[in-house]
């Protein structure tokens, strides 16, 4: 594809100032032929935001509107793009030509053309702000770190208007950024993509990868930050030595489920947000997770028929359901709390775990309850990438994390995973077990259960 010439607009040519890498020039063309969806996945160092914004500062000379820069929080989009400069000292701001800008506001980070064209920069954790603005251009910049839940909304908007927009990530898990991905790729018609690593794009050596290593970089941020690797561990994550331990150790595998065992499940309850359901059978000491459900704005008989098909189908039973601790929370509407409605259908027994003295406390559970479990690989995949994505926040401005966890499409199978971990000492008293200790090593079961590896 070759690359667009510049644009004029009187004496000034666009894009200003700058001379795009020869893999930069498809996404500028992308949009100039038309395309309104656009997602480059490109290692990091490979200019997304110099790429994009001047593919913003020359569409605003064409079209009069509103142009949208959203980053993951809003002071990240200050020292990143409204202060930032490349690697020779160029001020980012460089590339809106002088003499179309009508007028620059710093506290707003908003530039106005002569046009009338618009260019604000919005973090996601402010994007209340932005609603309504009815902005016809977008750029998701660091889509894998923001909050899905803003294009969710402007998607509408942007379709009324025939409006555009463009996403740039490097890969953060397998979280709604890789949803993103294989929507892009499934519809090549409607949407330009590209990903490319540092072999397609030789804008970082290998020689500096091998000094990034010696300076304490991880293999694992190697593959993420350069190679686009999805599969890499999350920075942040805070099940990942727990998780890869399951997997090494082969408890990440195919388990039949036995009819001659009852069935226990575990619960995060949402409202709007996602319900989850891990269904578990136990045998001694052994803790097997055989079956997850996720889904979300629903009815809690929903999950009471998925529940009961689910039992017919295996021809098993439940033993008891461990609702989080506001199951007991009653509705004003129904009058009645979550786990009353479960009992009144009659499928097993109903509880409520204690509520943890602290989120911390429940994510240290949780990782001590990881490394006794046998997940089956198909049928709780869903819940296994929660556990693996479930993750601190990041905060991109002073590069550390918060010790808080991210509310995303993952932490609600975290969150009912933290169910079952709570609730495992009061099976282990009802059981007559021995208390279980610290110790995470695990051996391969040979018998009894019926299914060896």
């Amino acid at each position: 594809m070759a690359m667009e010439t510049d644009t004029t607009e009187g004496e000034v040519h666009l894009p200003y100032r700058f001379t795009p890498r020869p893999y930069q020039c498809p996404v500028m063309d992308a949009v100039t032929l038309g395309y309104k969806r656009v997602a480059v996945v490109w290692h990091r160092r490979a200019g997304k935001d110099k790429t994009f914004l001047n593919v913003v500062a020359r569409e605003m000379a064409k079209r009069v509107g509103s142009y949208s820069y959203f980053f993951p929080e809003q002071n990240q989009g200050r020292k990143v793009l409204w202060q930032g400069m490349d690697r020779d000292g160029f001020p980012f701001l460089g590339h809106f030509p002088p003499a179309l800008i009508k007028k620059k506001r710093d506290t707003d980070m908003l530039i106005e053309y002569n046009n009338g064209s618009i260019f604000q920069i919005i973090g996601t954790d402010k994007w209340d702000s932005s609603m309504g603005t009815g902005s016809i251009f977008q750029v998701y910049s660091e889509y894998s770190l923001q909050n899905p839940a803003v294009w969710q909304y402007f998607q509408p908007i942007l379709m009324e208007n025939g409006g555009t927009a463009l996403f740039n990530w490097t890969p953060r898990g397998k979280n709604h950024a890789w949803d993103l991905e294989k929507i892009a790729k499934a519809e090549p018609s409607r949407w330009f993509f590209q990903s490319l690593d540092i072999n397609q794009t030789k804008a970082v050596t290998l020689e500096q990868i091998e000094e990034a290593r010696r300076d304490g970089m991880t293999q694992d941020m190697i593959d993420q930050e350069f190679y686009l690797s999805y599969e890499a561990a999350n920075p942040g994550a805070y099940f990942r030595e727990e998780m890869l331990a399951a997997k090494n150790q082969g408890r990440i595998c195919r388990i039949p489920i036995e009819t001659a065992l009852p069935v226990y499940t575990f619960w995060d309850l949402g409202m709007d947000d996602s319900t989850t359901i891990w269904l578990v059978q136990m045998f001694g000491k052994e803790r097997r997770a055989v079956g997850y459900y996720e889904n979300s704005g629903l009815a809690l008989s929903h999950y009471i028929n998925w529940l009961a098909k689910w039992q017919q189908e295996h021809s098993t039973r439940f033993d008891t359901h461990v609702l989080p601790h506001d199951g007991e929370v009653t509705d004003l509407t129904s009058g009645k709390s979550r786990k009353q409605v479960l009992l009144e259908a009659k499928i097993g027994k109903v509880v409520c775990a204690k509520r943890p003295s602290s989120k911390e406390d429940a994510i240290e559970l949780s990782r001590q309850h990881i490394a006794r479990v046998w997940f089956d690989s198909e049928t709780c995949e869903q819940g296994i990438e929660c556990l693996r994505n479930y993750r601190k926040e990041w905060n991109e401005v002073n590069q550390v994390f918060r010790m808080q966890p991210v509310h995303d499409k993952f932490s609600h199978g975290a969150d009912g995973f933290q169910t079952w971990a709570i609730w495992e000492p009061e099976y282990v008293k009802l059981s007559g077990l021995p208390i279980p200790t610290r110790n995470r090593t695990v051996s391969v079961p040979t018998g009894g259960g019926g299914w060896m590896l």
